[in-house]
Order: C-alpha cells, then sequence, then structure tokens
C-alpha cells in the first residue's frame, strides 16, 4: 500500500511540476508587472550635490540634497540617483517615491561610525518600544515611509554599515537606544532591493514593515558569525514579499519572518502574508535558515520556502513563539530544503518569553498549525527535530513528507524530542519516536496538510500557491 501511494505520489509532482513550469515559461523568479522598471527619465549623480567619495568625508547633506532635489520629478516620470564608485560616508538618509538608487560597480555606501549621525525615531507602534531597550531606537542608514515604486539596485556596489562599533557599545552595555538597521522602509509599496551586498549591519540588514509588494533578489549579506543580531532580511507585518537567489552568512537569523509583539503587535493586527522566499543559501552558526517568530502577535500565514540551502549552521527551520504573543502562524509550506552539518534541523519553539514589557497577557496563546515540511534532507545533522509546544496549546496539523536526516552521531537521546505536537507523517528517516506525529499523511490526512490538499494541489511540486497573486510573478 506505502508503495502504490509513493508510486502515485511521484507521478503527481512529476505531472504537476511540468504543468507550472509550462504555465509560467519555466520561470519562478519573482517579477511585478506593477513596478517601474529600472529606466527613469530623470538622473544625476551623487557627485553634482558636492558628495566626495573617499571614505572620510560625511556625505550625508549630499544625499538629503539630492533626493530633495528629485523628488520634484516624482510626478513626472520618477528619478535615478547615480552613486559612482567610491566610498561615500553618510548618515542617515531618506528615500522618495519613484526612485531608483543606483550603486555602480565599485560604488560603497558607507554608514557613520558616529552614532549622532543616525537619528533616534519613535518606536515601532507594533512593538512597543524599541526591540532591544525601553523607548526610542535609531533610525537606519537608508529609511522611507509612505513611498511608492522605490528601487535600490546597482551593478553590484556595496552598502556597509561599518556595525563593529554598534556591536561593542551593544556588548558593553553602552546604548541608550536599539541599534539600527541598514535598509528599513515603512507603510510603503512596490519595493526592489537587487543585485548589492550588504556587509556589517549595526542590527537587521533589510527591514520592510508594513509594506506590500517587496521583492529582495539576488543580494549577498554578511556579518561575521559571531556578530550580534545581524538578521539577513526581516519582513516584518508586510504582504507580498519575495525573497529569492540570495546568499546570507550572518550572526542570527537568514530570514525572520515578524508581525508585532505581544499586546501591540495584537492591538496593531498587521499580519505577514503571501511571504516567498526562493534559492535561499548561506550560514549562521547562532541561530536559523529561515525563523518566523518570535515576534508574530499580528499573524503569519501563507508562507512558501523552497530551496533552501543551509551548512555548518544551528538550526534549519524554526518557529519562536511563546504564551503571551496571540496571533498565529498557519499554512507555511517547506519544500525541497538541504541541510549540511547543521545542530538541529527542524525546531519549534513555544517557550520563547521575551515581552516587551509586564502587561502582555499570559492567557494570550498562538495559534500554530498546518506547517508542512516536504523533501528536507540533511547530512552530518545533531538533532532531526525538537518540536515543543505549549501546554493547552497544541501545535496541530504538522507534517513530514520524505524527510531523511542522517545523524552525525549515535546519541541516547532521541533523534525526535516532542511535546505538545501533533500532526501526520510519511516516509520520514529517522523514524519518529513521537507518537502524536506517526499517523500516515496518505490517504485520509492529506488535506491537514497545507500544500498537499486537493485545492492546493499545485503547491506539492512548486511550494507555490495558484492565487493570482502569486502566478503573476
Amino acid at each position: 500500500m506505502k508503495r502504490s501511494f509513493l508510486f502515485l505520489y511521484v507521478l503527481l509532482v512529476h505531472a504537476l511540476y511540468g504543468a507550472w513550469c509550462n504555465s509560467v515559461g519555466g520561470s519562478l523568479h519573482c517579477e511585478y508587472s506593477n513596478l517601474a522598471n529600472l529606466h527613469r527619465p530623470h538622473s544625476v549623480s551623487i557627485t553634482e550635490f558636492g558628495a566626495v567619495g573617499d571614505g572620510v568625508t560625511l556625505n550625508t547633506k549630499a544625499f538629503q540634497n539630492a533626493l530633495f532635489y528629485l523628488n520634484s520629478f516624482s510626478d513626472k516620470g520618477g528619478a535615478k540617483l547615480f552613486v559612482p564608485a567610491g566610498q561615500w560616508l553618510t548618515g542617515s538618509f531618506d528615500l522618495i517615491s519613484h526612485l531608483t538608487l543606483w550603486l555602480d560597480k565599485g560604488a560603497t555606501i558607507l554608514g557613520s561610525t558616529s552614532s549622532e549621525d543616525w537619528p533616534v525615531v519613535d518606536p515601532l507602534p507594533s512593538y512597543g518600544r524599541g526591540r532591544e531597550l525601553p523607548g526610542k531606537r535609531h533610525r537606519s542608514l537608508i529609511y522611507g515611509q509612505n513611498l511608492t515604486d522605490v528601487v535600490i539596485t546597482g551593478e553590484n556596489g556595496t552598502i556597509d554599515g561599518q556595525g563593529s562599533v554598534w556591536w561593542d557599545w551593544f556588548r558593553n552595555g553602552e546604548l541608550n537606544y536599539t541599534r539600527p538597521h541598514l535598509v528599513e522602509l515603512m507603510n510603503s509599496t512596490g519595493l526592489i532591493i537587487s543585485n548589492l551586498t550588504f556587509l556589517n549591519s549595526p542590527f537587521w540588514n533589510i527591514h520592510p514593515v508594513y509594506c506590500r509588494d517587496v521583492v529582495v533578489k539576488n543580494l549577498t549579506i554578511l556579518a561575521p558569525l559571531e556578530s550580534p543580531n545581524t538578521d539577513g532580511v526581516d519582513p516584518d507585518s508586510s504582504t507580498n514579499v519575495c525573497i529569492e537567489d540570495c546568499y546570507i552568512v550572518t550572526g542570527d537569523d537568514l530570514v525572520s519572518i515578524k508581525s508585532g509583539w505581544d499586546e501591540y503587535g495584537i492591538s496593531y493586527a498587521r499580519p505577514s502574508s503571501k511571504i516567498k522566499i526562493n534559492r535561499l543559501t548561506g550560514q549562521t552558526t547562532s541561530s536559523s535558515g529561515v525563523s518566523i517568530g518570535s515576534e508574530m502577535s499580528g499573524g503569519v500565514s501563507e508562507v512558501y520556502i523552497k530551496d533552501l540551502h543551509l551548512f555548518n549552521s544551528s538550526t534549519g527551520i524554526r518557529i519562536k513563539s511563546s504564551p503571551g504573543r496571540g496571533g498565529y502562524v498557519r499554512n507555511v509550506h517547506v519544500f525541497n530544503v538541504k541541510l549540511d552539518n547543521v545542530k538541529k534541523a527542524i525546531r519549534f519553539t513555544g517557550k520563547y518569553g521575551e515581552h516587551p514589557d509586564e502587561n502582555f497577557d499570559p492567557k494570550a496563546l498562538p495559534v500554530i498549525e498546518k506547517i508542512t515540511f516536504e523533501n528536507v534532507h540533511g547530512g552530518g545533522i545533531g538533532v532531526a527535530g525538537l518540536l515543543e509546544g505549549i501546554d493547552g496549546d497544541e501545535f496541530k496539523n504538522i507534517c513530514f513528507l520524505n524527510v531523511t536526516l542522517t545523524l552525525k552521531k549515535k546519541s541516547k537521546k532521541s533523534p525526535w524530542e516532542c511535546s505538545n505536537v501533533r500532526g501526520y507523517s510519511q516516509w520520514v528517516s529517522p523514524e519518529f519516536t513521537c507518537d502524536s506525529l506517526k499517523e500516515s499523511i496518505f490517504p485520509e490526512h492529506q488535506s491537514d496538510c497545507f500544500g498537499l490538499s486537493e485545492n492546493n494541489h499545485l503547491e506539492i511540486s512548486s511550494g507555490l500557491s495558484r492565487s493570482p497573486w502569486l502566478l503573476s510573478w
């Protein structure tokens, strides 16, 4: 019986994958037809505004003045700010709508090492305070809010936050406010960040928050493995986000999906949804390849992770939550993951803790359901899974299909450690020791596993839904 289901499954995957590729011309790339292309009718160079690319001269005013000037073309097809080869030292500056910020080959935007050049701004309403410290936070190096149609790209130019000074201040307890990101765009629509290298962010690298229609592609994001909290890309309370073809090595999660923190995130009620992550490669010795949470109080749903390759790292995929978070994580499909020398392949943490203040409601329990792991393979694995739900708040409809993990060495501990988690599995090695996950997916329970039901049958092969939003990519 099992062999017959396996045969039918393989045939279905092959047929649907071919149908999908034919329907989209063989392309699985992120594309938004409603976004402007990189051609702008008006273009200026940062040097026209007195900028000096010697790595010493502070060019904050030059960037601000250039963008103020280009704003007059926002209703005339938009404009392009050209940054030529050189070392362009600057503090924080604001972007404008209908803009292409272009970094030429050999161009580096350097973040100032003086905290005074990174203004202090209010905390995000969905967090209620700075992520690290109560109160306000430093604004990102490249910032914008309420924008439309913004492209940050180039010929593999570099944005370097020179973050080591911030890491030292953080470790020594010398900060008065939460550290800044390299790029943060708020309440904005139609964003592309591509073909660049990001280095040494003081905190998270790229943070779209309260945004929609975001493409992050063809990036290299690097920070020392020991650098604190240097996440790669953190979509936060954002919808229609595509992250693909990126190489990320940092001191925290490569990608972390968020949606607000405890009572503030619950009240603000801005979920993250329709998040697509394709062809992500990287390393993190402290955190995860892809994580959801722990700040997920506004809810997270419709997440598609495909073709993830993680090596020499701590954790593959992780979902983090806690009593007090509220919200939900549901409808997540993880497909085609390769793990090499990873300590913990899959991890759920139901007691992550870390609350913004004492006003959270401990009875606000998260809903974690319909998470599917399909085609996950790895060698040199320490522990196959640490799956910890919450007492009285079981994580349910957690599914594992075609998961093969070779452990680094034999251990007296079980390769799977589970509590307060329930779901289904098929073709899993090492075999589950958790009774609550042993029941087979086929034939009765495929509809309980997100991505395997008849209504979402295309997701079996591609990790994509059939919604018009995704089919337009």
